[in-house]
């Protein structure tokens, strides 16, 4: 072994920057090992084209906790998010939607559709904001460790008991989001298909699953619960892109002392009679330290990471079981000019522009994407989420010129994705060019990341971006199994701090806060009773 710390944290993305910073602020000695030339994971920023630049791969912001903000002083730091003047526009075959810009102007935009779902609008709202707190509360608790006696029980009543006081519509709805499908959910609130839509897709992205899918309203809850610059429910672009946001985390970590090691790969977890010894790197470096944080997903942790003879019989099949595959394919494309819309036509710079543009007209597309992929491989009439931030943020491109962002599901992420990524790429170039002609005439360049590249360059399993599913046998306390939804592995001085643990996936940083508050309040304890 050649030098010592008091952790080491594996991974440098958000959350792995977030429990490196509360860990050094509490005076621990931290190493962060990244195994790309750059901080980040994949909240990054990089140049993919001469003069163009891009959120390589997650490329918008809401979930990231106010707390964490505030703690690492990310405003200081650079961070600064512009939010959307609308937040979505959801092109038709023969008409388009508008979502956001204040309520009179989203119930007039319903109106268009359906009056009664105008009406129905204000009490849907209300009561999935009600939920949304709820999630908003428990994001920065850390869950009870099922079967950790009198201090889990006293947990478990601590977090539920603020659902308890719920009104019983409340619970009603809770129970709705965390077991029906999103169409189901959806059914009980709207009748026109357009307006379903436009929430139907919140419970698709970043999920290898249909709006029938039962257990796909949670999802759809998961996309709400976030902020921006104080508005519930907001979201929008970070200026410099969302590499702009961990390059901010990495300086709050340098002035707290951490160490930020870059192109620095781990290759195993270092066991010693059950307790973790450190690190072994790619390079054959040994790094030693009583307590290992890992940002990774616990499909990569434990299936490669973690040598099985060091994890209980048990765990090891549960680990095996644990479910990863988004179904994402991401690509970023250099523009020439902005897309001219058939339904809303025009190439100069207008609010449904700087919006999330949606391509997934109708319930029953959704639906059909995700069955073609299970048949097929991918979907015929892919679900594509539009992001132009350099109409808001005009450093990202040359001048006259656009970047976009192209967040498509589904794809199974077990196919042999370098025989088919650009047969793929071509088929979501024409998806969008279906709804605005000139965009493939448009295209200057393109990057591709389809599920496996996504588990090349991120380590993103099965290329999840959630570390792992959002089903609810993955939620709350069983994130990633049952006993160990805690942050705390089998193996002691084991923690994991990443986005498949409790609250899930995202950029939230809820992870990252609730696994360092965990690791110190063991090290207090440990202290305390040395003391006696």
């Amino acid at each position: 072994m050649t030098r010592r710390y008091d952790a080491l944290i594996i991974g440098g993305g958000h959350n792995g920057l977030t429990c490196a910073f509360y860990l050094a602020r509490a005076g621990l000695k931290v190493r962060v090992l990244e195994r790309r030339h750059v901080v980040g994971g994949a909240a990054v920023t990089e140049e993919f084209h001469p003069g163009f630049r891009n959120s390589t791969a997650s490329y918008t912001v809401s979930l990231l906790r106010p707390q964490v903000i505030a703690d690492m002083r990310l405003a200081d730091h650079g961070y600064r998010v512009i939010e959307r003047t609308i937040s979505n526009f959801f092109p038709f075959p023969d008409t388009y939607l508008k979502l956001g810009g204040g309520t009179d102007r989203t119930l007039a935009e319903f109106a268009r559709f359906s009056k009664k779902d105008a009406a129905a609008y204000p009490a849907y709202d209300a009561a999935l904001e009600r939920v949304a707190d709820v999630l908003r509360d428990l994001s920065l608790q850390i869950p009870p460790n099922v079967g950790g006696g009198l201090t889990a029980l006293a947990a478990a009543a601590r977090q539920g008991w603020p659902i308890a006081k719920l009104d019983i519509a409340t619970q009603r709805d809770l129970l709705d989001i965390f077991t029906k499908s999103a169409r189901e959910f959806l059914d009980g609130w709207f009748e026109d298909d357009h307006v379903q839509s436009a929430f139907a897709f919140d419970a698709v992205v970043g999920n290898y699953a249909g709006v029938s899918t039962p257990g796909s309203a949670y999802v759809l809850l998961h996309h709400v619960f976030g902020e921006v610059n104080g508005k519930k429910g907001a979201w929008g672009h970070a200026v410099g892109g969302m590499g702009a946001i961990t390059q901010a985390m990495a300086r709050a970590c340098e002035l707290a002392g951490v160490e930020i090691s870059l192109e620095a790969p781990v290759a195993k977890v270092l066991v010693d009679g059950n307790k973790v010894a450190g690190v072994l790197l790619e390079s054959g470096e040994e790094v030693a330290a009583p307590l290992v944080a890992a940002n990774v997903g616990p499909a990569l942790l434990y299936r490669q990471m973690v040598e099985a003879s060091d994890l209980p019989e048990d765990f090891n099949r549960r680990i095996k079981g644990f479910k990863t595959g988004s179904g994402t394919f991401r690509m970023n494309v250099a523009l020439s000019e902005l897309p001219d819309f058939a339904v809303l036509p025009g190439k100069e710079k207008a609010e449904h522009h700087t919006a999330g543009i949606i391509i997934a007209p109708g319930m029953d597309y959704m639906d059909q994407a995700f069955i073609d992929a299970q048949q097929h491989g991918w979907s015929k009439k892919p679900i594509v989420e539009i992001k132009i931030p350099s109409t808001v943020d005009d450093s990202l491109a040359p001048p006259g010129c656009h970047v976009a962002s192209l967040f498509c599901q589904q794809f199974d992420p077990a196919l042999d994705w370098d025989a088919h990524r650009e047969e793929v790429a071509d088929l979501i170039i024409d998806t969008v060019t279906e709804h605005a002609p000139n965009f493939r005439g448009s295209v200057i360049a393109r990057q591709i990341h389809s599920p496996l590249d996504l588990e090349r360059k991120f380590g993103l399993i099965g290329g999840d971006i959630f570390h792992g599913h959002m089903s609810l046998d993955q939620l709350w306390s069983a994130r990633p199994v049952l006993g160990h939804g805690d942050y705390r592995s089998p193996i002691g001085g084991l923690y994991m701090c990443g986005s498949g643990t409790h609250p899930g996936g995202g950029v939230t940083g809820a992870p990252g806060h609730n696994a360092a508050q965990a690791i110190l309040a063991d090290r207090s304890l440990v202290s305390r009773l040395f003391r006696r």
